[in-house]
């Protein structure tokens, strides 16, 4: 389990110079696609990954394993869907799934479909969910769960159960379990960078000066 300092340090870095520190350690993409936006707040949502999988179906059956999953997670963790196909006029998530997820302090939700119940969910309960898409289709006879905590694709990146979930509103990135020590590192230095150079920029009044100095953009 990762633990809260490491959570706490994460929340104030900023998803770009996590996806930066991502290139550099894991040395590939760890962004999801810019689709996966914030649907009901821009809450910054940090923790380890839950993972169900989903596929289509003719079967009118709820979702089993996402409804597991939402009951039996710590409590931090962010639960992140995967589908097959293109399922951005499916909603994987809603209002009652959203109660759950408070009622066991779930971190967050990760879609790679839509969310329905907007409008009850920003009312209600203010929990961040980033999706694909908004809609009011069901799963139901569309899409059934086929696992949960098991590797999975979502926004077109791995996810594997433990990653660790780091989203804003810039997009969600998703950190290999076994790089979440280092590419933090990595992240804080960048900012810190980021922070002098900022800092040089205005003393000087000159952009190219600053880009000149830091070698960086």
């Amino acid at each position: 389990m990762i633990n809260q300092a490491i959570i706490d340090r994460y929340m104030k870095v900023m998803t770009a110079s996590v996806a930066d520190a991502c290139n550099e350690v894991v040395g590939k993409i760890c962004y999801m696609s810019y689709e996966i936006k914030p649907r009901i707040n821009d809450k910054k949502v940090v923790g380890p990954a839950v993972t169900v999988a989903e596929a289509p179906t003719t079967e009118n059956v709820p979702p089993v394993h996402a409804l597991e999953a939402i009951d039996e997670a710590a409590e931090g963790s962010v639960l992140v869907i995967g589908m097959e196909g293109d399922v951005r006029d499916v909603a994987v998530w809603g209002g009652l799934m959203t109660a759950g997820a408070v009622v066991n302090k779930l971190a967050g939700a990760i879609l790679d479909a839509g969310v329905r119940d907007v409008t009850e969910i920003r009312r209600d309960f203010d929990f961040p969910v980033y999706s694909r898409s908004v809609s009011p289709g069901t799963t139901l006879g569309r899409y059934k769960t086929l696992a949960k905590n098991v590797p999975i694709l979502c926004g077109g990146i791995s996810v594997n159960p433990g990653d660790l979930i780091v989203a804003d509103l810039d997009g969600v990135v998703v950190v290999p379990k076994d790089c979440i020590t280092k590419v933090l590192e990595v992240a804080e230095e960048i900012e810190h960078r980021e922070a002098e150079q900022t800092k040089f920029i205005k003393e000087t009044g000159s952009l190219q000066q600053g880009i000149a100095k830091f070698n960086r953009i």
